[in-house]
């Protein structure tokens, strides 16, 4: 199998026996749309598709419960941060599961790991990587020349893109504008934890460095995302924990695509979302994952609701039985192999016989009932 990393920009073979694989999750102040669907479906399918190569899959997906913006939308609200994040997030799981998705093996939880960020933040100040300034923490960018490597991004787009997500260029106590927040000293009326540093909370970026680490040890053999996530998320995971380890982070960096619809990316800020629950109501199960994985995931595409009709028709396509055509299942398993392309094995399983579509579907994560795969 030859997979796309991000980070060297080429198709590479798969040679891992494991299959470590850490996938960022959701900040849980909302609820689920169809982008995050894309990228949920997809790594759910790796997964199973690197046990079927039988490859050890440890599949590990937190979710950043203590974030500016969740603690932005309570104030907005009223809410209380902690009942936010848990309704969501138990909004966003009930979800995952009906769009057919196994459960990772582990879910990380950031308010449940602040004693690893405080660990790993305090190592990288012990080794020079990180200051203090005035009770907060934050890697030195100086100390990290690679930094920039997986985006390619000049440092102009660099500032650009991290102030859009989530970066404070004016906070007086960074030394360079770039400088990553590892640690953020207590603020009147937030929630805050003791730490090596004072009390505080901490960064975003190194909330999933910590986890990573943790649970899947210095190398992971997959991180994974939305694209959105490659700057300045990722990037900042990669300085933070390899200058604590001393080992690359990642061997695969692999990212899906960004969704739009009527004409802008999907996002919370401007409103544009198609949900999960909604679609759900007025699709199976199946035709909603042939819709997303009518998609190579590393494809940018833009939701029309007459595709979902489409996919419709090819559920039932599916159901009353393909061709039986002489070497589907051959092309079905050679498109997984080059880079995941679940457009061309989706060809192939049209035109498998029912036996074969059947066990084939279920890689895809398709729902089969008595042998067929469900309409």
């Amino acid at each position: 199998m030859r997979l796309y990393n991000t980070l060297t920009a080429n198709k590479e073979v798969y040679r891992s026996r494991t299959g470590r694989m850490y996938v960022c999750g959701i900040t849980p102040y909302d609820v689920t749309h169809l982008g995050h669907a894309f990228t949920y479906v997809f790594f759910d399918v790796l997964g199973r598709y690197l046990e079927h190569l039988g490859k050890n899959v440890t599949y590990v997906q937190n979710v950043t419960d203590i974030d500016d913006d969740i603690l932005r939308k309570a104030a907005q609200t009223g809410e209380d941060w902690k009942a936010l994040g848990d309704l969501n997030s138990a909004r966003f799981w009930q979800e995952f599961r009906a769009l057919g998705n196994r459960m990772p093996d582990i879910v990380s939880i950031a308010t449940e790991h602040i004693r690893e960020m405080d660990a790993l933040s305090r190592k990288l100040f012990e080794g020079g990587y990180a200051y203090v300034s005035n009770g907060s923490a934050y890697f030195d960018l100086s100390r990290w020349p690679s930094f920039g490597r997986l985006s390619r991004l000049d440092r102009g787009d660099m500032l650009h893109l991290a102030n859009e997500r989530g970066n404070h260029p004016d906070d007086p106590h960074k030394r360079d504008p770039l400088d990553l927040l590892l640690w953020q000293a207590a603020r009147e009326g937030e929630p805050s934890w003791p730490s090596s540093f004072g009390a505080g909370r901490p960064g975003w970026h190194v909330e999933c460095s910590a986890m990573a680490l943790k649970y899947l040890g210095p190398t992971l053999d997959i991180h994974g995302g939305g694209h959105d996530l490659v700057f300045p998320h990722h990037e900042a995971e990669i300085a933070q924990s390899e200058a604590a380890t001393g080992k690359p982070f990642a061997r695969f960096w692999m990212h899906t695509g960004m969704l739009r619809y009527r004409g802008e990316k999907m996002s919370k800020s401007l409103g544009n979302l198609v949900y999960v629950a909604d679609l759900l109501r007025e699709s199976s199960v199946n035709a909603l994952r042939l819709l997303l994985l009518g998609h190579h995931y590393r494809e940018s595409w833009e939701y029309a609701p007459r595709a979902l009709d489409d996919a419709r028709s090819l559920a039932e396509l599916l159901h009353r039985g393909p061709s039986g055509e002489r070497g589907a299942r051959e092309r079905f398993f050679a498109a997984l192999d080059d880079d995941m392309d679940t457009p061309a094995a989706l060809e192939a399983l049209c035109a498998m016989n029912a036996g074969d579509a059947a066990a084939c579907g279920r890689l895809l994560g398709l729902e089969v009932r008595d042998g067929r795969i469900a309409a």
